[in-house]
C-alpha cells in the first residue's frame, strides 16, 4: 500500500490488515510526482512478497485550476499524480503482471467523460488515464486484464458538510438531482467495483465501470 504524506493513517490501516491477516500488508512511501521515486516504489512493491498479482492506480491529486491562474506546477503535480505516475507504475510491473496473468485496475472519474468547471487539468488527466486503460489493455493482452473504475459523487467535500448552512444545503441539493439514484455513492461501492474487476472479471478488459448513480445521464 502506497503513501506520500499520510504516514499515520497508512500505518494504522496496515496495522489493521495484518492483525487480520499476519504480514498480509505493507506500507511504502513515494511522491508519485518524482519519477525516481515512482520507479522505486514499483521495485519496492516487487520485494515485498516476491510477485504482485494486481496493481491499482488509485493516487490522484485534485484541486481548481481556472483558466487565467493555472501553471506550469499545478499542470504538472495533476498530470503526474492522476496519470504519468500510474503509467509508469503500469510499465515497471508489467513483466510481473505478465508473468501472473494478473490486472491493472485504475481508478479513473465520471468527470473523464463529463469535465468539471474549473478543473481543466484535472479533467484531462482523468481523460488521459481512460485512454490509457483502452490502449494498456490493448498492448498487454491477452496476459493483462486492464480495466478503470469512475467514481461519481461518493463523499461530500469538507466545504459541503455544514448541515446548518442553507447555501450548502441548496448546492447539495442540487447535485443530488443530477443522481437518477437520488443519494451518494459510498467508498464500499467502489472498493466492490474494484475487487471485481481485479478478481472476478475474467472477460473484461478495456473497460471502465461507472458507479455513480446514474450521473452520467443527467
Amino acid at each position: 500500500m502506497h503513501y506520500r504524506a499520510s504516514a499515520d493513517a497508512a500505518n494504522t490501516l496496515v496495522s489493521q490488515l495484518n492483525a487480520a491477516r499476519a504480514d498480509s500488508a505493507h506500507a511504502l512511501c513515494a511522491d508519485l510526482c518524482d519519477a525516481q521515486q515512482v520507479s522505486a516504489l514499483g521495485e519496492a512493491a516487487l520485494s515485498q512478497f516476491d510477485r504482485i498479482d494486481v496493481l491499482i492506480n488509485n493516487a490522484s491529486t485534485f484541486y481548481p485550476t481556472p483558466i487565467g491562474t493555472a501553471t506550469p506546477a499545478d499542470w504538472d503535480t495533476l498530470i503526474d499524480s492522476n496519470l504519468r505516475a500510474a503509467f509508469f507504475l503500469s510499465q515497471a510491473l508489467a513483466d510481473e503482471l505478465r508473468l501472473r496473468q494478473g490486472a491493472i485496475v485504475n481508478l479513473i472519474d465520471t468527470h473523464a467523460d463529463k469535465p468539471l468547471a474549473r478543473h481543466a487539468i484535472y479533467s484531462v488527466a482523468k481523460a488521459g488515464l481512460k485512454a490509457m486503460t483502452k490502449s494498456l489493455a490493448q498492448e498487454l493482452a491477452p496476459q493483462v486484464r486492464v480495466n478503470g473504475v469512475a467514481p461519481g459523487a461518493i463523499l461530500w467535500p469538507a466545504a459541503l458538510e455544514d448541515d446548518s448552512d442553507p447555501v450548502v444545503k441548496h448546492t447539495r441539493d442540487k447535485i443530488l438531482q443530477q443522481i437518477p439514484a437520488g443519494q451518494l455513492g459510498t467508498p464500499e461501492q467502489i472498493a466492490a467495483a474494484v475487487f471485481f474487476l481485479a478478481t472476478e472479471a475474467h472477460y473484461m478488459t478495456g473497460a471502465t465501470l461507472r458507479v455513480d448513480g446514474g450521473r452520467h445521464l443527467a
